[in-house]
């Protein structure tokens, strides 16, 4: 690798120790998977990969005490920095992350609540991809939010009760086709943190 581009990961690195969780960080993640070659390419985003995964459990085990909204921002900057360099797994695991941390802080903070369809894209994002056991804890969280709301009081998220079946009919067949996935042969599973206690 050039030394042109350790400078560059060595400044990468530096904005996310520095918590510099914004859109220009993540352009200049975007600018260092421009090469010229595939192997190149491919160096650079192994090394990013790792990069990655190494800063987000650091920061985010650091950030247990903060506040939700802080935990969120973290989240979805590394839902979109994985995504950008291409893990599909890490990027979902933290989408799921994200979804119960805000789900366990609903209760007192409203505008956090999550909505049946958010849940119902985020197990067709999970079933598509072949996370199966990670997409049936996803329709059993969705099947109880569903469950537990009323659907007079969601707020911006207003279901009708017509929409409400439909939704919870897709997430029934959706975890029911993940578990015979699973019992059918091995399926990949994420590796999820777990935020959820904080």
């Amino acid at each position: 690798m050039s030394d042109s581009v350790e400078q560059q990961l060595s400044l990468f690195r530096y904005l996310i120790q520095t918590r510099s969780f914004g859109d220009s960080t993540l352009r200049f993640l975007d600018s260092l998977l421009v090469s010229k070659d595939v192997k190149s390419l491919v160096e650079i985003r192994s090394s990013l990969n790792q990069l990655l995964k190494s800063e987000s459990l650091s920061i985010i085990q650091s950030i247990t005490a903060e506040s939700v909204h802080n935990k969120l921002i973290v989240l979805d900057f590394f839902v979109c920095a994985f995504a950008i360099v291409g893990d599909l797994e890490s990027c979902l695991a933290l989408r799921y992350e994200a979804l119960v941390v805000r789900e366990l802080k609903s209760a007192t903070i409203q505008l956090l609540h999550v909505s049946p369809l958010e849940w119902l894209n985020f197990v067709e994002d999970a079933v598509k991809n072949g996370f199966h056991a990670v997409a049936v804890k996803a329709c059993e969280n969705a099947l109880r939010c569903i469950g537990n709301s009323d659907v007079q009081k969601l707020g911006r998220d207003v279901i009708s009760d017509n929409l409400k079946a439909n939704t919870i009919s897709e997430i029934t067949r959706l975890r029911n086709f993940s578990l015979a996935s699973i019992t059918s042969r091995s399926a990949p599973t994420l590796q999820i943190e777990g935020l959820s206690g904080v």
